[in-house]
């Protein structure tokens, strides 16, 4: 079992609400848009830390972390990429890299909209927690936390840091 904490477009933002719950989980993911060195370097001293860069990352952090990332978390294959789009409406680079690895788990950032749904047509679930930073247009600071335990997602919570 691997408990999970998934956040994204901290955009240079972490307070002691995000490391907290870091600090409870097997795992921290970000979705991109990390915004700065600091948020990566305060993560990765709490917990492993996988993620892929978004659209405001600098280049030092295009070196770190890659556009798209596929893995496995348990018996989960995963894909993440910071602007892929959500079911019936992926970007084309989500569209090929979900036709190609058949994930059982998407993940996206870049909208600041908190969603999870299921895409029976490809067989997944989508997520995209949000964005637990200060920066853009969302009212309330999120991110999602949530386990696997071998071939399944379970016990997905919704988590509100409160207004930004």
């Amino acid at each position: 079992m691997k408990r999970i904490l998934l956040l994204s477009d901290s955009h240079s933002y972490i307070d002691d609400r995000i490391i907290s719950y870091a600090k409870d989980v097997d795992e921290v993911w970000h979705a991109g848009d990390f915004g700065s060195m600091q948020v990566i370097e305060e993560l990765e001293k709490l917990k492993p830390l996988r993620g892929v860069y978004g659209n405001i990352d600098e280049a030092k952090i295009r070196t770190i972390f890659p556009e798209v990332n596929t893995f496995m978390c348990e018996d989960v294959k995963v894909l993440m990429i910071h602007i892929g789009g959500y079911p019936n409406k992926y970007t084309p680079l989500a569209k090929k890299h979900i036709a190609e690895e058949q994930p059982q788990l998407f993940i996206s950032g870049h909208s600041h909209i908190l969603k999870a749904m299921y895409d029976e047509k490809n067989k997944l679930l989508h997520l995209n927690p949000g964005a637990c930073g200060k920066q853009g247009w969302h009212k309330v600071r999120t991110m999602m936390r949530f386990s696997i335990v071998g071939s399944e997602i379970k016990d997905l919570e919704i988590i509100e840091l409160g207004p930004k």
